[in-house]
């Protein structure tokens, strides 16, 4: 019987390489992987539905689900990333703490992007932020349009300009961007990390009630999902498959060119335990419906789902295994 052929999108991760490269093969499914930086599967998919299967981002899929998309997510999220690193201050302009970043101008890339939405919520929640103190500049357009909540300032970045430049020139105090910046990366004394220690501020974060940050899902396609319900769990298995060998890849130092790797390893599962990123629902429960509440807070989704919902039901269930 021949397989279902698919088009997978994806980023060209460590995890996600099995499936890549056809060493994993999703149970009667042959899949065709392209893998592509995030902002343009993001947008291709969001504007135009491009792809069978995609890694999407997770605030974007909400916004997109909110306005009746035609696919459905599982549970996999490949991409995480803690973003302390990422809050930029302009040295010189009084911003010492998070909390000064009250009454200030912050850089963002859209109020959609996955990144972004984290750190606001994370400031709000944990360091004293009054997100509707803050004049908000959105260097590009959302790829789903919406109304955010009309407590947002939000101001668009003018055509030709950049937030890295405009916050060396004193148009904006901060930046929560979700790549490091140009500036912070030529050492500009002009810029600063928020958080000059952010390993140690998001391991502190972590273990004081946060999440480790879940920026994509997977979804697929549901003209696919109801003629062939059997793709989800095919697929959840599979990516979990390559996610395995990956661990096991990662177990031996010789697949490193890193000198204190095991060290790594070590303090990782200290902190993570075996396994930092499952794919099921209930691990997950709490860092989605913070992303939920966000999200709904901000405007940016007028309905307030629950987390089982995000989910194609059948790719939920745990399958039953024999003693």
């Amino acid at each position: 019987m021949a397989k279902l052929q698919l088009t997978l999108a994806c980023g060209d991760y460590d995890f996600l390489r099995p499936l890549i490269n056809g060493e994993v093969e999703p149970q009667g499914i042959e899949l065709n992987v392209l893998t592509m930086p995030s902002p343009e599967r993001h947008g291709r998919m969001l504007k135009h539905d491009e792809f069978d299967v995609c890694e999407l981002s997770l605030v974007g899929y909400l916004v997109s689900r909110d306005k009746g998309c035609s696919y459905n997510a599982i549970p996999v999220f490949p991409h995480r990333r803690f973003r302390h690193q990422y809050m930029v201050k302009r040295t010189g302009c009084g911003i010492e703490k998070p909390a000064d970043l009250n009454g200030k101008r912050i850089a963002l890339d859209t109020l959609q992007n996955s990144a972004g939405l984290w750190l606001r919520g994370i400031l709000q929640d944990h360091y004293g932020l009054d997100l509707k103190s803050v004049q908000w500049w959105c260097q590009e357009e959302e790829d789903i349009l919406f109304e955010p909540a009309s407590w947002m300032n939000v101001k668009r970045v003018a055509h030709g300009k950049n937030v890295d430049q405009m916050l060396l020139d004193g148009e904006l105090e901060a930046s929560l961007y979700p790549e490091t910046l140009p500036s912070i990366r030529s050492g500009n004394p002009q810029v600063a990390l928020l958080f000059p220690d952010s390993k140690q501020a998001e391991i502190e974060y972590y273990k004081n009630g946060g999440h480790f940050p879940i920026m994509h899902t997977v979804v697929v396609q549901n003209h696919i999902l109801d003629k062939h319900p059997w793709v989800g769990i095919s697929l959840v298995q599979a990516f979990e498959r390559a996610k395995q060998i990956c661990y096991t890849r990662n177990s031996d130092p010789r697949s490193f060119a890193l000198v204190w790797v095991q060290d790594l390893l070590r303090e990782q599962k200290e902190i993570f335990g075996a396994d930092p990123w499952p794919y099921n629902l209930d691990d997950n429960r709490k860092a989605l419906e913070a992303v939920i509440r966000y999200e709904f807070e901000q405007g940016m989704i007028k309905k307030n789902p629950k987390v089982e919902e995000l989910f194609f039901a059948p790719s939920l269930e745990r399958i039953q295994h024999y003693v």
